[in-house]
Protein backbone atom coordinates (compact mmCIF):
# COMPACT_ATOMS: atom_id res chain seq x y z
CA UNK A 1 0.00 0.00 0.00
CA UNK A 2 1.17 3.53 -0.68
CA UNK A 3 0.71 6.38 1.52
CA UNK A 4 -2.49 7.20 -0.31
CA UNK A 5 -4.03 3.65 -1.03
CA UNK A 6 -3.16 1.06 -3.95
CA UNK A 7 0.06 1.63 -5.72
CA UNK A 8 -0.53 1.84 -9.07
CA UNK A 9 1.08 -1.72 -10.76
CA UNK A 10 2.67 -1.37 -14.23
CA UNK A 11 2.43 -3.71 -16.54
CA UNK A 12 4.02 -5.07 -19.85
CA UNK A 13 0.87 -5.04 -22.08
CA UNK A 14 0.67 -1.30 -21.41
CA UNK A 15 3.83 -1.20 -22.16
CA UNK A 16 3.77 -3.32 -25.31
CA UNK A 17 0.54 -1.20 -26.60
CA UNK A 18 2.57 1.78 -26.10
CA UNK A 19 5.93 0.78 -27.44
CA UNK A 20 3.67 -1.41 -30.45
CA UNK A 21 3.93 -4.94 -31.19
CA UNK A 22 6.99 -4.68 -33.96
CA UNK A 23 9.67 -3.31 -31.39
CA UNK A 24 11.82 -6.40 -30.89
CA UNK A 25 13.98 -4.20 -27.99
CA UNK A 26 12.95 -1.57 -25.97
CA UNK A 27 14.20 0.66 -23.32
CA UNK A 28 12.39 2.65 -20.38
CA UNK A 29 13.95 5.79 -19.10
CA UNK A 30 13.60 8.19 -16.09
CA UNK A 31 15.25 10.35 -14.07
CA UNK A 32 16.13 10.97 -10.67
CA UNK A 33 16.97 15.37 -9.42
CA UNK A 34 15.32 18.08 -11.87
CA UNK A 35 14.12 19.91 -9.12
CA UNK A 36 16.60 20.21 -6.15
CA UNK A 37 18.84 23.29 -5.50
CA UNK A 38 21.82 21.02 -5.11
CA UNK A 39 23.63 18.25 -6.69
CA UNK A 40 23.35 16.61 -9.86
CA UNK A 41 20.55 15.03 -12.52
CA UNK A 42 20.49 11.47 -12.69
CA UNK A 43 18.77 9.29 -15.71
CA UNK A 44 18.84 5.39 -16.19
CA UNK A 45 17.65 3.20 -19.24
CA UNK A 46 16.10 -0.13 -18.59
CA UNK A 47 15.78 -3.40 -20.94
CA UNK A 48 13.74 -6.11 -19.31
CA UNK A 49 14.87 -8.89 -22.18
CA UNK A 50 12.50 -11.49 -21.03
CA UNK A 51 10.08 -9.81 -20.47
CA UNK A 52 9.41 -9.34 -16.61
CA UNK A 53 10.01 -7.30 -13.82
CA UNK A 54 10.99 -8.06 -10.03
CA UNK A 55 8.13 -7.64 -8.29
CA UNK A 56 6.97 -4.97 -6.57
CA UNK A 57 8.51 -3.08 -9.38
CA UNK A 58 6.73 0.95 -9.35
CA UNK A 59 6.91 4.52 -9.53
CA UNK A 60 9.93 5.00 -7.55
CA UNK A 61 8.06 8.24 -5.94
CA UNK A 62 5.30 5.59 -4.53
CA UNK A 63 7.74 3.41 -3.15
CA UNK A 64 9.59 3.84 0.71
CA UNK A 65 13.62 3.37 0.18
CA UNK A 66 13.73 0.31 1.46
CA UNK A 67 11.60 -0.90 -1.17
CA UNK A 68 13.35 1.24 -3.72
CA UNK A 69 16.79 -0.51 -2.26
CA UNK A 70 15.79 -3.68 -2.40
CA UNK A 71 14.50 -3.29 -6.00
CA UNK A 72 17.09 -1.62 -6.82
CA UNK A 73 19.47 -4.92 -6.55
CA UNK A 74 16.67 -7.12 -8.08
CA UNK A 75 16.50 -5.02 -11.19
CA UNK A 76 20.71 -4.65 -11.21
CA UNK A 77 20.58 -8.49 -11.28
CA UNK A 78 17.50 -9.11 -13.94
CA UNK A 79 18.17 -5.92 -16.22
CA UNK A 80 20.04 -4.50 -18.52
CA UNK A 81 20.80 -0.92 -17.26
CA UNK A 82 22.57 1.98 -18.49
CA UNK A 83 22.82 5.02 -16.33
CA UNK A 84 23.55 8.69 -16.99
CA UNK A 85 24.98 11.72 -14.32
CA UNK A 86 25.30 15.11 -15.22
CA UNK A 87 26.68 17.38 -12.79
CA UNK A 88 26.50 21.22 -11.58
CA UNK A 89 28.36 23.01 -13.29
CA UNK A 90 26.98 21.33 -16.51
CA UNK A 91 23.13 22.06 -15.30
CA UNK A 92 23.76 25.96 -15.12
CA UNK A 93 25.55 26.02 -18.13
CA UNK A 94 22.87 23.72 -20.51
CA UNK A 95 19.70 24.64 -17.94
CA UNK A 96 18.17 21.86 -16.05
CA UNK A 97 16.03 20.40 -18.72
CA UNK A 98 19.12 20.16 -21.59
CA UNK A 99 20.98 18.73 -18.27
CA UNK A 100 18.53 16.45 -18.46
CA UNK A 101 18.23 15.30 -21.93
CA UNK A 102 21.85 14.89 -21.74
CA UNK A 103 21.62 12.56 -18.54
CA UNK A 104 18.89 10.45 -20.02
CA UNK A 105 21.41 10.32 -23.50
CA UNK A 106 24.38 8.61 -21.58
CA UNK A 107 22.14 6.44 -19.86
CA UNK A 108 20.93 5.05 -23.28
CA UNK A 109 24.62 4.83 -24.33
CA UNK A 110 25.37 3.13 -21.45
CA UNK A 111 23.64 0.03 -22.34
CA UNK A 112 25.09 -2.75 -23.38
CA UNK A 113 22.68 -3.76 -25.95
CA UNK A 114 21.52 -0.73 -28.08
CA UNK A 115 17.49 -0.52 -27.81
CA UNK A 116 15.41 0.02 -31.20
CA UNK A 117 12.92 2.36 -28.74
CA UNK A 118 13.18 3.93 -26.10
CA UNK A 119 10.17 5.05 -23.76
CA UNK A 120 10.65 8.27 -21.47
CA UNK A 121 9.08 9.50 -18.85
CA UNK A 122 7.31 12.61 -19.57
CA UNK A 123 5.88 14.98 -22.73
CA UNK A 124 9.14 15.34 -24.00
CA UNK A 125 12.51 12.76 -25.30
CA UNK A 126 15.63 14.08 -25.99
CA UNK A 127 17.41 13.67 -29.14
CA UNK A 128 18.28 9.82 -29.55
CA UNK A 129 19.93 7.86 -32.08
CA UNK A 130 16.68 5.50 -32.18
CA UNK A 131 12.94 5.92 -32.15
CA UNK A 132 11.90 8.28 -28.90
CA UNK A 133 8.76 7.67 -27.45
CA UNK A 134 7.13 10.20 -24.55
CA UNK A 135 4.36 8.27 -22.14
CA UNK A 136 2.97 10.96 -19.87
CA UNK A 137 3.06 9.27 -16.92
CA UNK A 138 4.65 6.46 -17.46
CA UNK A 139 6.42 5.42 -14.25
CA UNK A 140 3.15 4.37 -13.12
CA UNK A 141 2.11 2.12 -16.09
CA UNK A 142 5.28 1.01 -17.54
CA UNK A 143 7.63 -1.50 -15.43
CA UNK A 144 11.02 -0.56 -17.67
CA UNK A 145 10.47 3.29 -16.91
CA UNK A 146 9.34 2.36 -13.40
CA UNK A 147 12.49 0.27 -12.84
CA UNK A 148 14.39 3.47 -14.03
CA UNK A 149 13.11 5.75 -11.98
CA UNK A 150 14.26 3.38 -8.71
CA UNK A 151 17.77 3.33 -10.36
CA UNK A 152 17.96 6.65 -11.48
CA UNK A 153 16.67 7.67 -7.43
CA UNK A 154 18.56 5.50 -5.57
CA UNK A 155 22.01 6.28 -7.32
CA UNK A 156 21.33 9.89 -7.04
CA UNK A 157 20.18 9.32 -3.14
CA UNK A 158 23.44 7.61 -2.48
CA UNK A 159 25.02 10.59 -4.31
CA UNK A 160 23.76 12.69 -2.16
CA UNK A 161 24.00 11.01 1.04
CA UNK A 162 28.20 10.57 0.25
CA UNK A 163 27.88 14.49 -0.57
CA UNK A 164 26.36 15.36 2.93
CA UNK A 165 29.49 13.73 4.41
CA UNK A 166 31.68 16.50 3.22
CA UNK A 167 28.80 19.40 3.88
CA UNK A 168 27.04 18.11 6.71
CA UNK A 169 25.24 21.29 7.84
CA UNK A 170 22.61 21.16 4.74
CA UNK A 171 21.48 17.41 5.34
CA UNK A 172 21.43 16.08 2.03
CA UNK A 173 21.11 12.44 3.72
CA UNK A 174 17.92 13.51 4.44
CA UNK A 175 16.64 16.14 1.89
CA UNK A 176 18.51 14.97 -0.93
CA UNK A 177 19.06 18.55 -2.11
CA UNK A 178 15.47 19.48 -2.35
CA UNK A 179 14.39 23.18 -1.12
CA UNK A 180 13.45 22.12 2.17
CA UNK A 181 12.73 24.39 5.26
CA UNK A 182 15.83 22.91 6.87
CA UNK A 183 17.90 23.32 3.57
CA UNK A 184 17.35 27.01 3.05
CA UNK A 185 18.26 27.65 6.75
CA UNK A 186 21.53 26.16 6.12
CA UNK A 187 22.24 27.92 3.08
CA UNK A 188 21.36 31.24 5.10
CA UNK A 189 23.77 30.54 7.77
CA UNK A 190 26.47 28.31 6.01
CA UNK A 191 26.10 29.60 2.45
CA UNK A 192 26.11 28.10 -1.10
CA UNK A 193 28.45 25.47 -1.53
CA UNK A 194 29.77 24.35 -5.19
CA UNK A 195 27.48 21.64 -5.18
CA UNK A 196 24.28 24.07 -5.54
CA UNK A 197 22.83 24.94 -8.31
CA UNK A 198 23.80 28.81 -9.27
CA UNK A 199 21.38 28.61 -12.32
CA UNK A 200 18.33 28.25 -9.99
CA UNK A 201 16.55 31.54 -7.92
CA UNK A 202 16.85 30.99 -4.43
CA UNK A 203 20.92 30.04 -4.96
CA UNK A 204 20.60 32.96 -6.80
CA UNK A 205 19.76 35.27 -4.00
CA UNK A 206 21.69 34.15 -1.63
CA UNK A 207 25.08 34.94 -4.20
CA UNK A 208 23.20 38.37 -4.75
CA UNK A 209 23.59 39.01 -0.98
CA UNK A 210 19.56 38.75 -0.56
CA UNK A 211 19.78 35.62 1.33
CA UNK A 212 17.01 37.28 3.49
CA UNK A 213 15.17 36.96 0.92
CA UNK A 214 15.42 33.37 0.80
CA UNK A 215 13.22 33.00 4.33
CA UNK A 216 10.07 33.85 2.63
CA UNK A 217 10.90 31.64 -0.56
CA UNK A 218 8.23 28.85 -1.20
CA UNK A 219 10.25 25.68 -0.08
CA UNK A 220 8.83 22.20 0.69
CA UNK A 221 7.98 21.36 3.69
CA UNK A 222 9.24 17.58 4.16
CA UNK A 223 11.92 15.57 3.30
CA UNK A 224 11.76 13.74 -0.25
Amino acid sequence: MGKNGPIPKPSFRNERALVGKDCLCHAGVDEAGRGPWAGPVVAAAVIFEAGRAPKGVADSKLLSATERERLYDAIRKDAIVGVGIVEVEDIDSLNILQATFRAMQQAVAGLSVAPSTVIVDGNLCPPLPCRGVPIVDGDQLCPSIAAASIIAKVTRDRMMASLAQSFPGYRWENNKGYGTRQHADAIVRLGVTPHHRRSFAPIKLVIDGRANELAHYRVKTVSI
